[in-house]
């Protein structure tokens, strides 16, 4: 893992994945994989009644448990450094490549040159046509890869559209390959470009324009959040 080299000490949110987590940290991405294997077993199960009546009445007291606990106040992320805060507080929760949200499949992300590569396996809990990826979550996967893609540019921004080109159809329970990379740069506008493999077949492909904006925007959109009660 590498720091930025223009602001020593800072993480960017796609290494979060690769740092190390330990106590509670570690416990909750322990938790999220044990949640993806039972969305994964529950959308395919033929389990009786019973046992499913079992399983629900066993995870509703385990939400009130989680329930009397504190919640995050603040996540923490492009504003801090590794050394202000924990930055797992904020990347972690994110619904493609969060390593402690259990929505996430989750999505690995890496450099590779100049380009950028997510490997990710979707079960059938992102299943949309039989046996195959649902349209909305190939599109969420490529929003997050080119977004790791226009951060290299050292002035990331937000996506301001996002055109998706469906070739195949992507099957599910397959270790998939995305591909993605910055095309140019005009002003504020950065635009990208993507590509999604199974194997030597290519599903889907995928067009970004992202706009740079100044970091404090990004800084004023976490303080504005707000943590539910």
């Amino acid at each position: 893992m590498s720091e930025d080299p223009d602001r020593p000490g800072f993480v960017t949110r796609w290494q979060v994945p690769n740092l190390p987590a330990a106590g509670a940290w570690g416990e909750k991405r322990r938790l999220a994989a044990a949640m993806r294997v039972v969305v994964e077993r529950l959308v395919t199960s033929d389990a009786p009644e019973e046992e499913l009546g079992a399983a629900a009445d066993a995870l509703e007291r385990y939400a009130e448990r989680l329930a009397s606990h504190p919640r995050l106040s603040r996540y923490e992320g492009f504003a801090e450094t590794a050394n202000a805060g924990d930055v797992r507080a904020f990347f972690d929760q994110s619904p493609v490549i969060g390593l402690a949200n259990p929505l996430a499949p989750p999505i690995y992300l890496r450099v590779e040159g100049g380009s950028v590569v997510g490997t990710a396996r979707f079960g059938s809990a992102y299943e949309g046509p039989p046996g195959c990826l649902h349209g909305g979550f190939v599109a969420a996967a490529f929003d997050e890869v080119l977004g790791f893609a226009q951060s290299l540019t050292g002035n990331p921004g937000m996506t301001g559209t996002l055109t998706i080109r469906y070739r195949k159809p992507t099957p599910l329970h397959t270790q998939l390959r995305f591909e993605a990379r910055v095309v140019r740069t005009a002003g504020r506008k950065i635009f990208t470009e993507a590509r999604l493999l199974a194997g030597e077949l290519l599903t889907a492909e995928a067009e970004g324009i992202f706009v740079s904006i100044d970091r404090s925007r990004f800084e004023a959109l976490a303080n504005a959040r707000k943590v539910p009660s």
